[in-house]
């Protein structure tokens, strides 16, 4: 049985949360204060994390980025805010998803199982090569210039997609389709914050010969000679 944590100080919220999480065969544990939940998740790794924004003891925004220096456990944040800052911080720091309260729970459990959809490995198609860079979907690992690059899932995922298909141009549609799935409920912001990531982590790719570019008003490529 997957174990789902749930980190949010308003017990009304992971009431209502972990009703429909175990309807639908999920574990769960709530935490009401961010750094609790980061020492949990320090010494235990779920499937899933539900993270709120504005905690007691450490935001999380803080718990996803010390978070994400020790682990690749898929993260959905949930907050209050409604600005574009905030998901984009968010996706940023390592996020999987971001979703708005008031929420509907149907929309969440399918928004938490096409994240979990994605994490599993379940497409391990084997290991992408190109000099300078080597990219596995098995192993979800990712090496670049001789140097092991960290990578939070989506990110793994939407580069070994892009490099799958080199030169071949996918709208940020396409990529949400393909990379996120059918239940994603983003927008294309979503795909830009992850190729701008993709590319701090991948400096000067063009002097191997290939580089994640961006086609005006269409969306991106993987180029490669």
């Amino acid at each position: 049985m997957q174990r789902i944590f749930i980190v949010d100080d308003d017990p009304n919220i992971v009431s209502l949360i972990e009703m429909y999480l175990q309807r639908e065969g999920f574990e769960t544990k709530s935490f009401s204060r961010g750094d609790t939940a980061l020492g949990a998740l320090k010494a235990d790794e779920p499937a899933l994390v539900l993270l709120d924004i504005m905690l007691p003891g450490m935001d999380g925004w803080e718990v996803c980025r010390e978070l994400r220096k020790i682990s690749r456990v898929p993260v959905i944040m949930l907050s209050a805010k409604e600005e574009t800052f905030d998901k984009v911080q968010s996706l940023a720091l390592g996020a999987d998803d971001y979703v708005t309260k008031p929420f509907e729970p149907q929309a969440l459990m399918a928004r938490v199982k096409a994240v979990l959809r994605r994490s599993t490995g379940a497409d391990t198609e084997g290991t992408l090569r190109f000099p300078g860079l080597t990219v596995s979907l098995a192993a979800y690992a990712a090496t670049f210039d001789g140097e092991a690059v960290q990578m939070p899932p989506k990110e793994l995922e939407l580069l070994y997609f892009l490099a799958s298909h080199k030169n071949q141009v996918f709208t940020r549609e396409q990529l949400l389709e393909k990379v996120w799935g059918f239940d994603y409920f983003g927008d294309s912001r979503t795909v830009d914050v992850h190729v701008k990531r993709l590319r701090e982590k991948l400096p000067g790719s063009e002097r191997f010969g290939w580089q994640i570019r961006t086609v005006w008003s269409v969306g991106y490529k993987f180029e490669a000679e």
